[in-house]
């Protein structure tokens, strides 16, 4: 059974109800995007969207792509422009209760075929524990997508000390997809907001958790990491040299390097070379499909790319399914 464990699905009627709650909140967030990427990027994206909003969105169109693309399951989780960082807490919670609620119910027409990831509302640290296991124990969804950061709220911060005890107490993943990057104007040309961005905020969230002994607290923890982990896999050697000569890196029990073969990583890199370094340095066993379904900056035949690597069939079994079967074998259902 093939696994694709990065895909994602647009929810306008939360969108819409959000909008209507917190008007004021939505159009400072299409602002800040705005200065982040640039009005050429909006509108390329917007374009592109429109043109994939049925495999957002429908069922049917979803499986016939996988279909085609030989993929027997997916993992479904919500496109990140509903992690709503910017709203107040009350509607944060309603916000992640229901897109938990629509991720059920869109994977329950397929239960044989799709897999659910819900949300929590990261900026608000003390309502993420009851989010979580909504999702988990009321929804019967296999973990939780979150971003990089949000607003102060960073993945090192000791607030989340709870949420990532009962991850790990529930054996339910959490998937790492950051949505927007924090170095704004500097980005907003070139398409430079995804090409750089997304892989700075992989490299950065991943290096809290790190750095601030999240790993060593909690070693059962499932993280799985979006966009092959952006930068942080291929130049861990910086942040292993960082951790033996400065004090302040040093808040890991061992050297950052050692951690990348206890977290997951999907194979959204875009380049053989890279999905071989990044096997190579993270492990075979740590490295599932992913597409970015049905994203431009997605793969278009995911099962391909990773054939060409040329990984042996012992690896390419894993990576293709098997890891991701692994995964979810342990974990706590309702």
């Amino acid at each position: 059974m093939i696994t694709d464990v990065h895909a994602h699905l647009l929810m306008p009627a939360l969108q819409a109800e959000v909008e209507r709650r917190a008007p004021d909140l939505v159009q400072e967030a299409a602002a800040l995007e705005l200065r982040r990427n640039g009005a050429a990027s909006i509108a390329a994206s917007g374009r592109m969207i429109g043109e994939r909003i049925p495999k957002l969105m429908d069922p049917a169109a979803r499986l016939a792509a996988m279909d085609a693309q030989g993929v027997d399951r997916q993992w479904v989780s919500a496109s990140p422009n509903h992690f709503y960082p910017g709203v107040p807490e009350g509607l944060a919670v309603w916000t992640a209760i229901e897109a938990n609620r629509l991720i059920a119910e869109h994977v329950a027409s397929a239960p044989d075929r799709l897999i659910g990831l819900g949300l929590v509302p990261l900026q608000h640290p003390t309502r993420i524990v009851e989010c979580l296991d909504d999702a988990v124990l009321g929804r019967g969804l296999v973990g939780v997508e979150i971003s990089s950061f949000a607003g102060d709220v960073e993945l090192s911060d000791e607030r989340l000390e709870p949420f990532w005890a009962r991850a790990e107490e529930l054996g339910c993943v959490v998937f790492l997809h950051p949505f927007g990057c924090s170095l704004d104007e500097r980005l907003d040309r070139f398409y430079l907001s995804n090409t750089v961005g997304q892989p700075t905020e992989n490299a950065v969230a991943l290096s809290h958790l790190i750095f601030a002994g999240v790993l060593d607290r909690y070693p059962g923890l499932k993280i799985v990491a979006a966009h092959g982990g952006g930068y942080l896999p291929t130049v861990i050697g910086r942040s292993d040299r960082a951790w033996r000569v400065r004090p302040e890196a040093h808040g890991c029990e061992h050297a950052p390097s050692s951690y990348l073969s206890r977290i997951w990583f999907d194979t959204v890199v875009h380049d053989v070379r890279t999905l071989r370094a990044l096997v190579e340095v993270a492990g075979a066993s740590q490295v599932m499909l992913g597409s970015d379904f049905p994203f431009d900056m997605g793969l278009d035949d995911p099962v391909a790319e990773v054939r060409e690597a040329g990984f042996g069939e012992d690896v390419l079994r894993g990576i293709l399914g098997e890891n991701a079967d692994s995964i979810l074998a342990s974990r706590v259902t309702a």
